[in-house]
């Protein structure tokens, strides 16, 4: 079996194809993460025109120039669906030029790894901003397997992210269960505000003894990114708590703990719990929290000059249907369900795309033989 030495300016080719004439709108709008996927986009498009947007065609790539502040990775994803996509214009679109040498999604195969993204953040430059330019990019140097050998990786590869593909079906399905149950519900049943059921905790770690410091982001509870000092000024938590950024809770910065050690936090959250967990069930509660809908209205409630700031006022006015304590249960069992096979499903993504390099790896050492 053949394997080459090449570099990547060979086999690519850069696309500028634009919207001009605005045959695609912002439904064929998309962003990038830094796992790699093309998602919706997060800016605000008023009065913006598209037409300067770079089309992505199915098979075709999209990248990110910029690294830093990126967390260490390259933002930059494939387009593997039958949809035309447009991306920003300060963004590098390309296609394989060369598919007799190089399977588009073996490429992708070959981003997905650490070492690109080591590569990328380490080969990027700039004062302000450093950037991944499109001739870094075409001076990288890969060893690359014949065509066949690709094929046979990628092959691995797909029926990975197929099997991935229908647990994630499954896990909407399980969402759709969960949504229909809590629609329901809420005719069924009268709304009431939860203020009664909740206390406002400001527990003071006066003597500096809980150490174990948490801040809160959409993903959940987090530890500080970086070293934090006096901690006497921070409040503490325990389980059932429900710890909230007043400023960030429109984007999900919520969370229940269910951890069984004490831990402090910012005295710029906001820390309440339930009064009496026979009237109301914490994660029922935290279900209708996490809702779309609820996360919405925290914007038209929030009043502030510079920051938002959805008090623990207007926390208790929110309105929710508070069903029998065992139906509360039952509902909230379900969802937890979902949640678990939802990190599930996350995890799995995870596993695929390490698994890249080994399967790299493999393919240039089966070239070899």
């Amino acid at each position: 079996m053949a394997l080459k030495k090449i570099k990547l300016g060979e086999l690519l080719e850069p696309i500028n194809d634009k919207n001009s004439d605005l045959i695609y709108s912002l439904d064929n709008l998309k962003g990038i993460s830094i796992k790699k996927e093309f998602i919706e986009t997060k800016a605000n498009m008023e009065g913006v025109s598209l037409k300067p947007y770079l089309i992505v065609k199915p098979d075709e790539f999209a990248y990110v120039t910029v690294t830093s502040r990126n967390g260490e990775k390259i933002t930059i994803a494939h387009n593997d669906s039958d949809n035309v996509y447009i991306v920003s214009s300060s963004y590098n679109a390309f296609r394989v030029k060369r598919k007799d040498l190089l399977n588009s999604k073996y490429l992708f195969m070959y981003f997905n790894r650490f070492e690109f993204d080591r590569y990328s953040r380490f080969n990027s430059w700039g004062s302000a901003r450093e950037v991944f330019t499109w001739q870094e990019m075409c001076d990288i140097e890969i060893e690359l397997p014949d065509l066949p050998t690709q094929k046979k990786f990628v092959n691995t590869y797909l029926a990975m992210i197929e099997n991935q593909k229908a647990y994630e079906q499954g896990l909407e399905d399980l969402k759709l269960v969960c949504d229909a149950y809590i629609e329901d519900l809420r005719k069924r049943t009268s709304v009431e505000e939860i203020g009664p059921y909740l206390a406002l905790t400001r527990n003071k770690n006066i003597d500096s003894s809980t150490s174990n410091v948490l801040g809160i982001s959409k993903e959940g509870f987090i530890s500080p990114k970086q070293g934090v000092g006096n901690l006497s000024n921070y409040y503490i938590f325990e389980q059932n708590d429900f710890v909230y950024n007043h400023s960030r809770i429109n984007i999900g910065s919520i969370g229940l703990y269910k951890g069984t050690k004490k831990a402090v936090c910012s005295p710029i959250y906001v820390t309440f719990r339930i009064k009496d967990l026979n009237e109301l069930y914490p994660e029922y509660l935290m279900l209708w929290l996490q809702r779309s809908e609820f996360l919405r209205s925290t914007d038209f409630y929030s009043i502030a000059s510079v920051r938002n700031n959805f008090t623990f006022e207007s926390m208790g006015e929110v309105k929710i249907p508070i069903p029998d304590i065992n139906i509360q249960k039952s509902i909230a069992n379900v969802y937890s369900c979902y949640i678990e096979r939802k990190e599930i499903n996350e995890r799995l993504k995870s596993r695929i795309k390490d698994i890249c390099p080994i399967l790299i790896k493999g393919s240039i050492e089966e070239a070899r033989l």
